[in-house]
Formats: C-alpha cells, structure tokens, sequence
C-alpha cells in the first residue's frame, strides 16, 4: 500500500521493505530464513548456506555496469558520476560497488539512485575530502544543503529535530545530488561505507551474552571514532553524566544499528544520547554499552552532538 516501495518496470514486479517489515514478513512468512543468535538468545534474519542459490557481490555488479556500453540513463549516469569521483580522488574501480536495485538489476532508469559502495575507512576519508571539493566548485550538490531534503517528510523522532538532522547529514559528506545533463535529471547518489577485509573481526563468541538493563539518557565524550562509518556504527566513549536510568559507570561505547546516526559524531565531540542499556559478558570481560536499533522506543533514540557549536535542541 505504500506508494514508495514499488521498483521494477517489468515482471517480476519488486517491492521494498521499510522500518522492521522486512523482519516481519520474514518472521511470519519464512522462518527458515532465521537463526538462534547465542548472544542475543533469539532469533534473528539470516539465510542457512543450504538454501543459499546465488551471491551478489557489490564490487563485482560495479565492474560488469562499467564494462558494458551504457543502455539505459541511469547507467550512463552511473559511468559519468563515476569517471569524476575517480578522476578527482585517485581512487579505481576496486574501491567501490553498487548495491540496491543497480545491483540486482531491478532499477527503475527514470527515478532510481545512484548507491554506491566505498570499501574502507581510509578509502572513505579520501573519498569524502573529494566530495567536499566537489560540492564546493558545483560539480555536486550536498543533498542536505537546504530544508528541500526534508519537504514532506513526515518526522517521527521525537528527540531529533529535523534542524538537527540536516545539521549532521550535512557534514557527513556521503548524501550527493548529481546532475545528469543528458537526461536532466537530479539523481540522488549514496556512497554507503563498507569495511575491508582486513578491518572486519568478530568480537562475539558462541559464549557472549548481551543482556538488556533498561533505558538510558546520557552525555559522553567520543574518544573513538573510527566504527563510526559503518553498521553497526561503534563509538568509543567517556561518559560524562547519566541523566536518566541506572546508575553504572563502565559504559564504554555506543553501538547504532540505526542508518540516521551513522557518521553522526568525531573525535572528542560531545554528545547526548538515549537509548537501550545493555551489558556485555564475554569469556574475560564485562562492560555496558548503548545501543540504538530496531525496537517499540525506535523513535525515541537519538545521539546527538552536544555543545557551543552544535545544534542541540531540547
């Protein structure tokens, strides 16, 4: 029923999922599409390697859409986009991918985006210097420039104002309106930040447990940003003030599942969040941590920078 979810021009006719019907449908219509994650105790989506028939990889579906002669506008938009990113930033084609419809190949050429992959921090932070440069001379246009990106847009965080949301989005450097001459049209461009190979570990063991404690409104200084980028987006900090909710005194991160609050803060800014208290047991240790994710107070969570030069609103 909802109007924005339809993609594809022909059959099969393809429709997207928003906020957690995704987990739903899977949940109610494919559990075997699920399994028990030891460290949350529950079940969660994941597809078992026996029903797995095809994977798709990003940097693959890049290469094949670069290397046939564009057929259609988006991948002529695509091809121009991408010879002034690379030609700027002395990054290859190695360094990215496409994921989203241009990947699986269900676009729509009139009104799908451009989404693009970048793969590493390092690789990201040259990307973003580019695309600064980029907006800057007129080549792009940051999306979240002005208050359009937001025009009907029904708000629903209830402690992030869309003032502040345009604040952050802004200054994040990866949200880009590319102006395609041959077809006319302005195409909004993601670069999604993906982790390399070698910066990816897994710090959960089948013996981890992550045990919820409640809800909690703190202020905390980053210490670390360098997660910051991805999902789940991780930030080192020092807490400063517990306005509400148990008093413990070894948070030690916060980690967001939540796309609005990647990239949202640097180093030694400070920040307010609220959010889901959990402590984390592992084979040697015990910490807490603050987690922002899918869940009945969605729109409740927020991390925010906090001080002289943020926009802050109570």
């Amino acid at each position: 029923m909802d109007p924005r979810a339809f993609r594809g021009t022909k059959k099969p006719i393809y429709y997207k999922f928003y906020s957690d019907e995704g987990l739903r449908f899977v949940r109610e219509k494919y559990p075997r599409y699920t399994f028990f994650y030891e460290p949350l105790q529950e079940r969660i989506v994941g597809v078992p390697q026996v029903y797995i028939m095809e994977m798709r990889k990003p940097d693959e579906g890049l290469r094949r859409l670069m290397k046939k002669q564009p057929e259609d506008d988006l991948v002529k938009a695509l091809h121009e986009l991408f010879r002034l990113v690379t030609s700027r930033s002395g990054l290859s084609e190695k360094d990215f991918g496409v994921f989203g419809s241009l990947l699986h190949g269900f676009y729509h050429p009139k009104f799908s985006d451009l989404d693009l992959v970048v793969y590493g921090g390092e690789k990201l932070g040259k990307l973003c210097e580019t695309l600064n440069g980029l907006y800057q001379d007129g080549s792009l246009q940051n999306e979240f420039e002005n208050e359009k990106a937001i025009e009907g847009k029904r708000w629903k965080f209830v402690n992030y104002s869309p003032k502040e949301y345009l604040w952050h989005q802004r200054r994040k450097m990866i949200y880009a309106l590319f102006k395609d001459a041959e077809s006319e049209r302005v195409i909004k461009t993601e670069f999604e930040p993906v982790k390399d190979w070698r910066e990816i570990c897994n710090e959960y063991s089948s013996n981890t447990r992550i045990i919820r404690k409640g809800w909690i409104k703190a202020i905390a200084r980053i210490t670390d940003g360098r997660d910051a980028p991805f999902i789940p987006s991780i930030y080192q900090i020092e807490l400063l003030e517990i306005l509400e909710g148990p008093e413990v005194e070894d948070i030690q991160r916060i980690v967001s599942y939540v796309e609005e609050f990647r990239m949202q803060a640097k180093r030694d800014e400070i920040v307010y969040v609220e959010g889901n208290l959990e402590e984390a047991v592992t084979e040697t240790k015990r910490f807490h941590q603050v987690t922002l994710t899918y869940g009945p107070r969605y729109y409740e969570q927020v991390l925010k920078t906090f001080g002289q030069n943020s926009h802050f609103e109570v």
